[in-house]
Formats: C-alpha cells, sequence, structure tokens
C-alpha cells in the first residue's frame, strides 16, 4: 500500500478519531460557559500563557502562535480577556515594541477550575482517541 492509498480501516479510524474529538470538544464548549463563562478560545488562550509564559508572559505574538489564529485575533482575545481581568499586558522593558500577556491571579483560579474538568474528561475520553490513532499508525 502506498502513502496515497487508505483502507476501509483507514476511514473508519479516522473518522473514529474526528467524533472523539468532536465529543470532547463538545463537552469542553458546555463546561466552559456553564462554568466560567468563557469561550473556547479564551480557555485555550488562558492555558497558553500559564503552560509556556516565562516570569514576563507570552508577547501577543507568541500567544498567537500558540493559538494559531492571526495577531489581530490575539490582540481581540487577550482585550477580552483583560476585560475579565483574566490577563493583563506588560510592555518590555528592553523593546517597548513588544507586548507581554500574563495571567492575573482571578485569570488562574478561572482557568484551574475548569482545567480540572478538561483533565478529567480527557482521561474519560483518551482511550477511544488513542484507540483510534494507535490505527493510524499500522
Amino acid at each position: 500500500m502506498t502513502t496515497t492509498q487508505l483502507l476501509p480501516e483507514d476511514y473508519e479510524a479516522l473518522a473514529s478519531f474526528r467524533y472523539a474529538m468532536r465529543k470532547f470538544l463538545n463537552f469542553s464548549k458546555r463546561a466552559l460557559a456553564a462554568e466560567a463563562e468563557l469561550t473556547p478560545e479564551q480557555y485555550e488562550a488562558l492555558l497558553a500563557l500559564k503552560a509556556y509564559s516565562d516570569p514576563s508572559g507570552l508577547t501577543v505574538t507568541e500567544l498567537s502562535e500558540r493559538l494559531q489564529v492571526r495577531h489581530h485575533s490575539a490582540v481581540s482575545l487577550v482585550d477580552k480577556l483583560e476585560k475579565l481581568e483574566f490577563v493583563h499586558r506588560t510592555h518590555g522593558v528592553a523593546d517597548r515594541r513588544h507586548v507581554y500577556v500574563s495571567l492575573t491571579a482571578s485569570g488562574s483560579r478561572v482557568l484551574s477550575k475548569v482545567a480540572v474538568l478538561h483533565r478529567r474528561e480527557m482521561r474519560v475520553r483518551s482511550p477511544e482517541m488513542i484507540k483510534a490513532l494507535l490505527r493510524l499508525r499500522k
């Protein structure tokens, strides 16, 4: 079999993985709205800031890369999170053109609350996802 040919079981594995992901993302969207009034994009931004920030935070450019969105979309997202008081911005010391984004204490609290729910759901859903991924490795 060449790399361009897929067998029926490949399609089934791809579909199974996408189905499992959709179930998780549906859970996530509902949980974020109910528990924290956050959008999935806002949660992903908070998560990226927690996971990848150094003490000064992430630049907006780094955040846009982590979220795989355009720079102006990241700026808009940061604007909304700043209004919620979940993040704050500071200008770079060496280069004032760089804008760093950091979690606030309030942002850390809300992130912790919903991240626990996501980890629990991933523990439930991951066997199904891993099974589909393993089938694709064959």
